[in-house]
């Protein structure tokens, strides 16, 4: 359990422009003071993050949102309300002291109240906003538990707070409320269905010319091995025949079984939509530490409730087309 005294000593290293890695409900957060240029720089320096890419500012709570956000609607408080604290993102205006080294040069501002306890005291102890993009490395997976972070991250950052696995375990969810018509740019912890419910009208997902956020580009949250995502029989027909070429395989299932005496690493993934997305980065790893030649992922349903597990798996894909 994290204690009042880590708590402070987390404010000071934040307070002197230092790093800190922090607990929420869906990953854990490389944290930087979200007001001094100079912490942001080292931020996205030791992620190794492209300075356009804007990383979300979390607050203690939503009494918050006017000192960075401007014209906020009566939808953001709404959502504010009901889903805060918890794994909603909201893109807004910004106000214009935000420094363009948050936003990443554009007018709006990612904003969350996280659903972690440690998180909550060390926003509350800081008394500002602290910018934190997932504790890992750019384009990489996601680490939900102090350990993986130390393994990524190691003396790169001043302090790691260690509150335990995350909770949810894949990111938030964002909505972009900063245009005429709101949309998802990226589904996560709070299901579509649930927002699309508290404003009583249908949501996009994804709009042409929406703002840059965090997470949402094509090709990321990637282990280092290569990761195909394929149908059930045709991942078993494919491990056997890049077995038979001597490859290594690691395959990550939800129905397929292994068959007797194949010589795969394989990691058994729950069935149920928030099970799996709990256990999903963690399964990763396992399987990108394994020292195969690739990553064998089962596809998912394709219903609604698999949507941000099945982004996941679509970006990291995608960044094995791009090798």
């Amino acid at each position: 359990m994290v204690t009042d005294s880590e708590i402070q000593s987390a404010v000071a290293v934040l307070r002197r422009g230092g790093l800190v890695v922090f607990p929420t409900e869906t990953v854990y957060g490389l944290g930087a003071d979200a007001s001094n240029p100079d912490a942001i720089r080292r931020l996205y320096a030791v992620k190794g993050r492209p300075t356009d890419h804007p990383v979300i500012v979390h607050l203690a709570g939503a009494a918050e949102l006017d000192y960075w956000a401007r014209e906020v609607p009566a939808a953001a408080r709404l959502l504010a309300q009901r889903f805060w604290p918890g794994p909603l993102t909201l893109i807004l205006k910004r106000q214009p002291h935000v420094t363009d080294l948050v936003t990443g040069g554009q007018d709006t501002i990612g904003l969350r109240v996280p659903g972690h306890p440690v998180a909550l005291a060390l926003l509350a102890a800081f008394r500002g906003g602290i910018a934190a993009p997932s504790a890992n490395r750019f384009g990489r997976i996601s680490a939900t538990t102090a350990e993986a972070v130390r393994q990524e991250l190691g003396s790169d950052v001043d302090l790691v707070l260690d509150g335990g696995p995350c909770a949810v375990g894949i990111e938030s969810t964002i909505l972009d409320l900063s245009g005429d018509t709101p949309a998802v740019l990226r589904p996560g912890g709070v299901p579509v269905a649930a927002l699309e419910a508290a404003l009583g009208r249908p949501l996009a997902v994804g709009r042409a010319g929406a703002p840059r956020a965090s997470g949402t580009l094509a090709a990321h949250y990637a282990p280092r091995t290569p990761l195909m995502l394929m149908a059930g029989d045709l991942l078993l027909e494919l491990a056997a025949s890049l077995g038979r070429q001597g490859k290594r395989i690691a395959v990550l299932a939800r129905e397929a079984r292994q068959p007797l005496g194949a010589p795969y690493v394989w990691v058994a993934a729950p069935a149920g939509p928030d099970a799996y997305a709990h256990e999903l980065y963690a399964s990763l790893r396992q399987l990108d530490a394994a020292g195969c030649d690739v990553i064998l992922v089962e596809q998912l349903p394709a219903a609604p409730e698999w949507l941000a597990v099945k982004d996941r798996l679509t970006r990291a894909a995608a960044s094995t087309d791009e090798r």
